[in-house]
């Protein structure tokens, strides 16, 4: 299989694509399938504590217990046939086979946190299954080797805490927020406070455990060098079922700095959010300062304004990071009082935004924070947004009540990983990435206001943001940038939103996907299509 982008796009360029029709998903009957799963296990398959439907009574709480957008758990969305909640590898297997025979569409979740609920809801095709990996939590630690196998229903605050166990000099550079199942965060990209230091957290995977369409268990000798690069950034439900990663621990110092800085439009918020534009990316590598933009009431007689808040992780003492601010970043005004010294393990509690004083076994209760109704989009700015724009986003944040927009810096190591050597691309020139969050609490609020308000101020920034493509994060899912055809996908159509998430690198995941799934059987809305039998062998 060849791997250069220009030799793909020559086969591109041919048709640039017609449809591939997929397979059919039929009515699921049940004894045919639960006949097939005890056919293809190695001792009998544990049907009452593996297998829910409807009909049990814990169904729907098991189906909403990782679901972080609470859109997708309402009665009018899709609910499958059966959760499958496997214990181990095998039994999966088992479901792969069995789905395959009898043509039974599967959705895999880790963690529940994609934003369009693409894990656990399925609006083209029906009926469905859900595989939920969350009972696969194993996590083993090699301080000796720098290094640990972490199962894919595990979150990243069950990773950190298990690090934490060990040493308190090591540390892993995923998410912030700490409920993220691995094995879908990974999967995207993942990236964290630690990014500018040692890049996302697949840039520091070094194996993986996989089953592929054929019900085989694969590592990351038996999958090959193509398989490998295409899962470590590529995004899950197209290539098969990530059970495990081994990742590489990275060194963390034994004394980090936090700290979490507001600013309001009376303070010159704007004027300051203009030099963090300027510096942000080029900062020293171990201080990571993100933006939280949001409204906040000035009086009680409901008088607004925006409040910027400079949140950061510093990978030192508080000295140190106000030498690093005071020459850098001096427009802050970071004082000593602002720093808070603590360990690498308490940072990342501090991070995820639990209250002071909590302590890391938190991270054991898998406790999502963020749960609520909301709709999300994501930017890459490449060039400074001038003062006069951001303005208009202020005057855009006023037309709706809990609004919220991400600023996060890259930069550092970001810059000096080619975008190829993961299918993850928003590297080098990439200044920060935007988030545009509206959230509300009440599903019978006006959702319509709020996912238009998104799309409005999506649109507004649209010349201060990266073009041709203009990227987005796989892990921040928007079906807004299209999607995949009912029961049929092609190439063209999936480029609409896969060029944004992958650039270039979409063409080497397409050849990827038709090497190991040429018949589609991993798929979803956004999923990565195979090339039709027509357009086959000609690479």
């Amino acid at each position: 299989m060849v791997h250069s982008v220009s030799s793909l796009l020559s086969i591109i360029v041919v048709l640039l694509l017609s449809p591939y029709v997929i397979s059919v998903s039929i009515p699921i009957h049940q004894d045919s399938f639960l006949k097939c799963l005890e056919r293809n296990s190695e001792s009998p398959f544990p049907f009452s504590t593996l297998l829910y439907t409807p009909k049990n009574s814990t169904f729907t709480t098991i189906l909403q217990s990782s679901a972080q957008n609470l859109r997708f758990t309402l009665p009018s969305s899709p609910k499958p046939e059966f959760i499958f909640t496997p214990l181990k590898e095998s039994h999966i297997q088992a479901v792969v086979i069995c789905s395959k025979e009898l043509g039974i569409h599967l959705r895999i979740r880790s963690g529940g946190h994609d934003y369009e609920g693409l894990s656990y809801v399925s609006e083209i095709e029906r009926p469905f299954s859900v595989v939920d990996l969350a009972k696969l939590r194993s996590i083993r630690i090699d301080i000796e080797d720098n290094s640990a196998w972490v199962q894919a229903g595990a979150t990243n605050g069950e990773l950190y805490y298990r690090i934490s166990e060990k040493s308190e000099t090591h540390g892993f550079p995923a998410g912030t927020c700490t409920s993220l199942g691995m094995g879908g965060h990974v999967s995207g990209g993942a990236y964290g406070a630690m990014l500018r230091k040692y890049g996302l957290a697949a840039d520091n995977v070094i194996d993986a455990r996989i089953i592929d369409v054929h019900g085989r268990l694969l590592d990351r000798k038996a999958m090959g060098e193509d398989l490998f690069w295409a899962i470590r950034g590529g995004a899950g439900g197209s290539f098969g079922i990530l059970t495990a990663w081994k990742v590489k621990l990275v060194l963390v110092p034994s004394t980090v700095t936090v700290f979490t800085v507001a600013k309001t439009l009376e303070q010159g918020a704007t004027k300051i959010l203009c030099k963090w534009q300027q510096i942000a990316d080029k900062l020293d590598e171990d201080l990571f300062i993100r933006v939280y933009v949001q409204t906040a009431n000035t009086s009680n007689e409901g008088k607004r304004t925006i409040t910027t808040s400079y949140n950061a992780l510093f990978l030192g003492d508080a000295d140190r990071l106000l030498q690093v601010t005071e020459h850098s970043f001096p427009e802050l005004g970071l004082a000593r009082q602002d720093c808070i010294e603590t360990n690498w393990i308490n940072s990342t509690v501090y991070l995820d935004g639990f209250p002071n004083n909590t302590l890391p076994e938190v991270f054991l209760e898998r406790r999502n924070l963020l749960k609520t109704y909301f709709k999300g989009k994501s930017d890459y700015a490449r060039e400074v947004i001038p003062e006069t724009a951001l303005e208009g986003l202020w005057e855009k944040l006023f037309e709706v009540e809990s609004p919220l927009v991400i600023l996060t810096p890259y930069g550092g190591m970001m810059s000096k990983i080619p975008e190829s050597q993961t299918p993850f691309p928003h590297r080098k020139g990439t200044k920060f990435k935007i988030l545009y969050w509206s959230r509300w609490q009440d599903a019978e609020e006006n959702v319509a206001n709020h996912i238009d308000w998104t799309r409005k101020v999506y649109k507004f920034l649209t010349p201060y943001v990266s073009k041709s493509p203009r990227e987005a994060y796989v892990n921040y899912r928007d079906l807004d940038l299209g999607m995949n055809k009912n029961r049929s996908t092609s190439v063209e159509e999936a480029s609409a939103f896969g060029t944004k998430y992958f650039k270039d690198n979409f063409y080497r995941l397409v050849l990827v996907k038709t090497e190991v799934d040429p018949d589609n059987f991993f798929r979803h809305e956004q999923s990565i299509p195979p090339l039709p039998l027509h357009m086959r062998g000609r690479n």
